[in-house]
């Protein structure tokens, strides 16, 4: 039995949902009020006997144990596996407990990160050298407030200040070259990599530090820098605020996306507490997949200049892969202006900026044809060949089929035409993948988390030009966390290596074992074997939200019917206890006939 399997066996979700949420029994279930968005009427249930939850409003997701607590908490897989098998008195092994040496690794790199927040922030706020640095966010209209709660920093003009700090510290000069903090020479010297700036400590959801922002406080180019690529550290998978914002952006539904540092702060300070920043850098894939596991509903603060415009199109191409699944829109900036000097001037401004947003892909359509002429053939294949890849990337057809038919309507061209040029990128797009090939070690595991769930993943895993038909899945399709977990790395993975890194160490036994699980369907079968797991899957889920929605009924066709019964007896003058406990049995009749 595997680690995740016992911790699952001693635990009960009944139990530990309870901590976060009161539970009311309905028939073999519970209900509750969603915490997970907000709702006047339950839509939340609780299901022992599969041991899973349900969300059936607005949410629309569920899962086991595992999920729930990551979800309500903000943290991964690794950190909720070690908490519940503490709380179920399950013993991990040195490994388990630490995430292995990988993590003991990653744990020391978060610590150099702090002690270097520490020491910059102070540098900041208590000495005469960071004077240069309190001026610069005073005619910024930074508060002291703000400055203090995004802890930020000045680092000196020295070589090796921090170098000798953290030293002091008994932190390994290499270790600090592996956050870096500084910068390793030729001939084994090292020296500061931030000198004479602003720090901005950037933060992951957890609220640890992962890496830095820089701003230069002279005529030092560039202006502003960032950590490079570390083992805790990708820039583009970071947000920066997010760990101040995940609350407002919970609360609001909404998560703005802008682009610096100094936007977010000014931002913040004054209300807008959902608003994170993309670091300068257009949104990528995995930015757009944090901001996802908080709110479906994402804006980007896009700037009005030729810059922008670029940006705009990787944004919407990134977008137009989330359309099914998110709502993405674009809030325009007035030209010149950026979002910390709209805030700061205009707060009135740049509410009328957010309630005006448009959904990205038409907001891209109109960057585009707006700079060409429609009446020349040339201009009209430029705007397809830039805007057709968006087009390509919407996974929901019905949406494909509106913005083929607006791009054809806007440049007058026949949607014919334009569904060929679509389909010939698309068969250039099944080309590439193909070409793409996975390892496959050999180790065996026992334990079955979910039949169907581990067969479609061997699939995918063994085949990876199923990719391409894997867009009818989606995480919600597997209950299992350690399906879900792989699935949902798999997404953002380009092979097995690249999974492997993403995967926390406890799941790399399960990895394994689906990428050598015997396939039954071969020799050219794979893909319609997939696809009836895609299927099987989708059927489950169709069924689940059907089962719920029953459900869901019955509680309030059974609420409507006591009251009813109550107000009939009031007419009548009637207040016999014993009448009334007729009625409540007949009604708790009802309920346990309710859907599971």
């Amino acid at each position: 039995m595997s680690t995740i399997t016992e911790v699952k066996q001693r635990t009960d979700i009944v139990e530990i949902i309870s901590d976060y949420v009161p539970l009311q029994k309905a028939g073999r279930n519970f209900k509750a009020l969603c915490p997970f968005h907000s709702e006047k009427h339950p839509s939340f249930f609780v299901f022992p006997e599969q041991q899973t939850w349900h969300c059936f409003g607005a949410c629309g997701t569920g899962g086991d144990v595992f999920s729930f607590v990551m979800k309500k908490e903000g943290i991964d897989f690794g950190q909720v596996l070690r908490l519940l098998a503490q709380r179920a008195g399950v013993t991990l092994s040195s490994a388990e407990v630490s995430g292995g040496a990988e993590d003991k690794k990653k744990e020391r790199l978060f610590q150099i990160n702090e002690a270097a927040t520490e020491y910059f922030h102070h540098l900041l706020l208590s000495t005469k050298a960071g004077e240069a640095a309190r001026n610069y966010l005073s005619k910024r209209k930074i508060a002291l407030e703000t400055i203090k709660e995004f802890r930020l920093g000045f680092s000196p003009n020295s070589w090796d200040a921090l170098k000798k700090f953290l030293i002091s510290k008994e932190y390994e000069e290499q270790e600090l070259i592996e956050t870096g903090l500084i910068i390793e020479k030729q001939g084994g010297n090292s020296y500061d990599r931030f000198r004479n700036r602003l720090m901005f400590p950037i933060c992951d959801v957890q609220s640890r530090v992962v890496g830095f922002g820089a701003r230069a406080l002279d005529e030092s180019l560039p202006k502003y820098v960032n950590s490079p690529q570390t083992a805790i550290f990708d820039k583009s998978s970071s947000l920066y605020g997010i760990n101040k914002a995940k609350s407002a952006i919970k609360q609001k539904n909404l998560v703005i996306i802008v682009e610096g540092y100094m936007d977010v702060l000014t931002a913040h300070q004054h209300g807008w507490q959902n608003v994170v920043a993309s670091m300068g850098t257009s949104v990528t894939e995995r930015q757009v997949a944090i901001a996802k596991s908080l709110t479906k509903s994402i804006a980007l603060a896009l700037d009005a200049d030729a810059a922008g415009e670029e940006a705009t199109l990787r944004s919407a191409e990134v977008s137009a892969r989330s359309l099914d699944k998110a709502e993405v829109k674009a809030i325009l900036m007035p030209q010149g202006k950026d979002p910390d000097e709209v805030i700061s001037e205009d707060l009135a401004l740049w509410q009328s900026l957010v309630e005006k947003a448009l959904p990205v892909l038409d907001f891209a359509f109109e960057t585009v044809i707006s700079k060409v002429d429609i009446n020349k053939a040339k201009d009209k294949s430029l705007a397809v060949q830039k805007l057709l890849p968006l087009v390509c990337e919407i996974k929901d057809p019905i949406q494909q089929s509106h913005y083929i038919r607006k791009l054809a309507h806007t440049l007058k061209v026949s949607e014919s035409a334009i569904t060929a040029t679509l389909r010939k990128s698309q068969a250039e797009q099944r080309r590439q993948r193909l070409t793409k090939a996975v390892e496959q070690p050999r180790f065996t595991r026992q334990l079955v988390s979910s039949p169907i769930e581990e067969y479609c993943l061997a699939l995918l895993l063994q085949y990876p030009e199923l990719r391409q038909v894997a867009q009818g899945l989606s995480a919600e399709h597997f209950e299992s966390i350690e399906n879900r977990e792989i699935f949902t790395q798999w997404q953002y993975s380009q092979n097995t290596s690249e999974l492997r890194e993403k995967l926390d160490a406890n799941l790399l036994e399960h990895l394994n074992y689906l990428m050598n699980k015997p396939i039954l369907d071969k020799n050219g079968k794979e893909q319609r074997a997939f696809s009836d797991c895609i299927l099987s899957l989708q059927e489950r889920l169709s069924k689940r939200l059907e089962a719920g929605r029953e459900l869901m009924f019955n509680f309030t066709r059974e609420k409507e019917g006591v009251n009813a019964e109550l107000a009939k007896l009031d007419e009548q003058g009637i207040s016999s206890s014993e009448q009334l406990r007729e009625v409540f049995t007949k009604r708790g009749k009802l309920a346990r006939k309710e859907v599971r």
